[in-house]
């Protein structure tokens, strides 16, 4: 992971640091980010890219929960597995942030879900992704 960009690796720390949440249960995800890339050493850099998604995803979760719902026709969020829920409520939040151009965030999620995950996770993942920029206006 050395010579990939520093947000592609933000978004695996922020995804981790969403796993480790979900399979918490209840516990404050900020600090469960901070205790995470503490103990994993991770860079202010990589911080700095992963911070704004993970607050975005504590402070409006069932808002980003609603609006993926509606797009997952038939599968209710907590019936989806841990890594594409988390996949999903990332690039949630890094398209509600808007900076990055939604087939950017798309094409990581799909390469993260693929990573931790599998072929049907990402086409899955992008089905849903590509479903909601759209409903959001960014496609």
């Amino acid at each position: 992971m050395a010579r990939t960009r520093v947000e592609t690796r933000a978004r695996a720390r922020a995804l981790q640091a969403l796993y480790a949440w979900d399979m918490r249960g209840g516990v404050d995800l900020e600090r469960v980010a901070t205790h995470l890339w503490d103990d994993m050493a991770i860079t202010p850099a990589e911080r700095h890219v992963a911070g704004p998604i993970v607050r975005l995803v504590a402070s409006r979760q069932r808002d980003l929960d609603a609006q993926l719902a509606d797009v997952t026709t038939n599968w209710r969020l907590e019936r989806i597995g841990a890594v594409e829920r988390c996949v999903l409520r990332m690039a949630a939040a890094e398209l509600t942030i808007g900076e990055t151009p939604p087939k950017v965030i798309i094409q990581e999620a799909v390469t993260l879900s693929e990573r931790y995950g599998s072929a049907a996770s990402a086409k899955f993942v992008n089905g849903v992704l590509d479903a909601l920029a759209r409903r959001m206006g960014r496609m």
